[in-house]
């Protein structure tokens, strides 16, 4: 029994109840920002108070009931009003923060009910009261989280989108209650949204294409992967072009086997054209039509039918790639000449095991990546002159150790090391070989400046490389340096925003966010690379500390929990990799999973 209830149990009055709508607001990372600087944040936050969040309130007609410092309590008349305010502020609070590093923001996070409420001497009580509450603490930094009641009220009347979080316990509260969070999008947005499958993105000030899986014809199943694979090389010859944004092949391929709405498709990855095709395969002869649209008219742009001998095979790429650029050369900003020419004639025997192979390494399982370093392995004894096998075997190699998939570490790592330098000796200038370089050099040896160069070489020779800037992202975090962590992070989703992979950006968000002692941004990204890959231990780590920095330790104590079912032999002392290496950091993250429960 509350303070309020006591009280009116012992006079016998009746407290006075009343339907209201209740926001419930305060500042992410508060703590943070007064330890950074005391008297500037509170000068900063007394202005915008003064400037955009009194004066909002007042005009949805709403009553400050009371304020704690960094939040406060308002009550509305109706949620339809709670929610504009809200969203109002937030807008404000993005526009305002546009010129503003990340790590000094003032960043509200809102949360609002609508119940039933006891008032009392101007303040208010019950659950309308803690519920608001408690949603504004699973609300993002520049987020809004309602209630499902307040939904049911606001629901048509209001030009808001929102995106359904399904049910959330919440402290205190009986049973679970589902919530809504309010979808920003453009400039408005207070931080980067991930991207949905149903939300648009908004065009490049360049040209920009996705290329989308080409159909087979074939009639056979088994050529499935060689219609794959010719897309794929057309979608890296494109890539190599600087003033070109590429979707990234692993985005593309989610569209595999569906029928399509080109415009859907565009919007959904912000690209102008699209190009579908199909393959015809029958003994040594191939068949290619391709055709170039453009998307918001929906009109051919270009079309063209190919039919060649199988040896020509990668000629034919190359000429339906410059049929491409030629087309779309007048738009380009920057067209450094034609594309790079080969440094060697690719064996097509290699390139056919290499297509068969990639598809089991892209599954990033222990299972899929055994597979494929069985056939990278198959690749070096056909071929060991090709650098296809080595580069291949590397790429397992680390994944199989930074994932957690294996008992020989050691052994791997020096494996992985060996390869790659054997690939780079025979071809030097490939982005992916300067890529897996960099992945053993940043995330095994904790070498960052020799894995930032191996990133920077990638991506000097394919500027569309999501895997390159992401992977640069996560060794800028090791390095420190979080805030350039997170703009690599942010480019490598917009390249490849429908990628399977994507796990992996989110846990590089949240590992940055977490040195900027950011946890609420950090819990967020952990959360959605936990949802999109259930098994990775990092994220589940980074949830089960972030959690514990935020005073949610039962919450922390169950995903640390979770974490342990998932990856039984964790432990302080055996972990895969280290998640966060920054010393300051690296010392909280440990101090946090030992109070969430990881065994030392």
């Amino acid at each position: 029994m509350d303070r309020t209830n006591r009280e009116h149990s012992l006079t016998g009055e009746r407290p006075e109840r009343r339907l209201a709508a209740v926001l419930a607001a305060d500042v992410a990372g508060y703590s943070r920002l007064m330890g950074l600087d005391e008297e500037g944040t509170l000068a900063r936050l007394k202005a915008v108070r003064k400037a955009l969040v009194d004066p909002a309130i007042a005009s949805h007609r709403g009553r400050i009931v009371k304020t704690t410092g960094d939040g406060m309590l308002v009550e509305f008349v109706s949620a339809v009003d709670a929610a504009r305010c809200a969203v109002e502020i937030q807008k404000g609070m993005a526009e305002q923060n546009g010129s503003v590093p990340p790590n000094t923001r003032i960043e509200f996070r809102i949360g609002i009910h609508i119940g039933d409420i006891i008032f009392d001497d101007n303040d208010i009580f019950g659950d309308g009261v803690n519920i608001a509450a408690r949603l504004e603490g699973r609300a993002d930094a520049g987020g809004v989280c309602i209630s499902d009641d307040a939904y049911r009220q606001v629901r048509g009347k209001v030009e808001i989108a929102f995106d359904d979080l399904g049910p959330q316990a919440l402290k205190n509260i009986a049973e679970p209650m589902r919530a809504w969070r309010v979808r920003f999008g453009g400039q408005g947005a207070a931080t980067l949204t991930p991207v949905s499958e149903t939300s648009a993105l908004a065009l490049p000030d360049k040209p920009s294409i996705a290329v989308l899986p080409f159909q087979n014809m074939s009639g056979d199943p088994e050529q499935e992967y060689f219609a794959d694979g010719m897309v794929e090389d057309i979608i890296t010859e494109l890539s190599r072009i600087k003033g070109l944004l590429v979707i990234a092949r692993n985005s593309s391929f989610t569209y595999k086997g569906q029928s399509v709405d080109i415009k859907k498709v565009a919007g959904e990855l912000g690209v102008r054209y699209v190009l579908e095709g199909s393959v015809r395969r029958a003994g040594n002869r191939i068949r290619v039509t391709a055709q170039l649209i453009e998307a918001q008219g929906g009109g051919h742009v270009w079309a063209e039918r190919y039919d060649r001998d199988l040896v020509d095979i990668f000629d034919l790429q190359d000429e339906i790639t410059r049929s491409l650029v030629s087309t779309i050369q007048t738009e380009m900003i920057l067209l450094e000449g034609s594309l790079a020419e080969r440094t060697t004639t690719p064996n097509l025997k290699i390139w056919d095991m290499a297509k068969r192979a990639y598809p089991q390494f892209y599954g990033l399982t222990r299972e899929s990546l055994t597979k494929a370093g069985e056939l990278a392995r198959a690749m070096i004894a056909a071929d060991p002159t090709s650098p296809e096998g080595h580069r291949l075997l590397s790429l397992v190699d680390s994944h199989l150790v930074f994932m957690g998939f294996t008992r020989k570490p050691e052994k791997l790592k020096k494996e992985a090391l060996e390869s790659i330098q054997t690939a780079l000796s025979i071809v030097e200038n490939n982005e992916h070989s300067n890529w897996a370089l960099g992945l053993v050099l940043g995330f095994l040896d904790e070498k960052y400046d020799q894995a930032g160069a191996a990133f920077k070489r990638a991506i000097e020779i394919n500027p569309n490389f999501s895997l390159a800037y992401g992977a640069y992202g996560t060794v800028l975090a090791y390095a420190g340096r979080a805030e350039e962590s997170i703009e690599k992070n942010q480019y490598a989703i917009r390249l490849n925003p429908r990628d399977p992979s994507i796990f992996f950006r989110y846990s590089g968000l949240s590992i940055a966010y977490f040195i900027l002692s950011d946890f609420q941004q950090s819990l967020k990204w952990a959360t959605l690379s936990v949802e999109r890959k259930p098994d990775w231990w990092l994220a589940r780590a980074l949830m089960a500390a972030s959690l514990v920095q935020l005073d949610r330790k039962n919450e922390g104590l169950e995903a640390a929990k979770a974490l342990l079912q998932k990856a039984p032999n964790i432990s302080l002392h055996a972990l895969p990799i280290e998640p966060v290496r920054p010393a300051a950091a690296k010392k909280l993250f440990y101090e946090s999973l030992g109070e969430a429960g990881i065994p030392a």
